[in-house]
């Protein structure tokens, strides 16, 4: 398995965060707060379910008050529970909402790229993460 004490973990979860971040749009809430991955996937996720369980767990830390912050439990969340690649594939199935967060050199937005992230998460599912939340 999988530990926090991997140097692979923390290179994979670097290189998910910059794809997540990638030519991301700069969006602010109502309060002025610049808006990050981690308001795209809530958004996307609120889209296609009612709640998901890693929003629900996320959300309950007190501990965390940025966006990324909430982004990165969130990834560890979906590695644990291997639903990181079904979590992700359903935030991007609507393209008007991709284009409205992202601009074009987003690999997100490349109907090739998309599938080849997304097969690659799924492998990911076969992976045992042992990983503080």
């Amino acid at each position: 398995p999988v530990t926090d004490g991997s140097r692979e973990l923390h290179s994979l979860c670097a290189q998910l965060e910059f794809l997540l971040q990638f030519d991301l749009k700069e969006k602010r809430s109502f309060f002025g707060q610049r808006k990050d991955y981690w308001d795209f996937l809530c958004q996307g996720l609120a889209r296609c379910r009612q709640e998901h369980e890693g929003i629900r767990f996320v959300t309950s830390l007190d501990k965390l008050k940025t966006p990324v912050g909430r982004g990165r439990a969130f990834l560890r969340y979906c590695l644990v529970h291997r639903q990181l690649a079904e979590s992700l594939q359903l935030c991007l199935l609507n393209t008007e909402s991709l284009c409205e967060w992202y601009y074009a050199r987003s690999p997100f937005l490349s109907p090739q790229r998309r599938a080849e992230i997304l097969g690659t998460l799924y492998e990911l599912d076969g992976i045992t993460f042992h990983l503080a939340l």
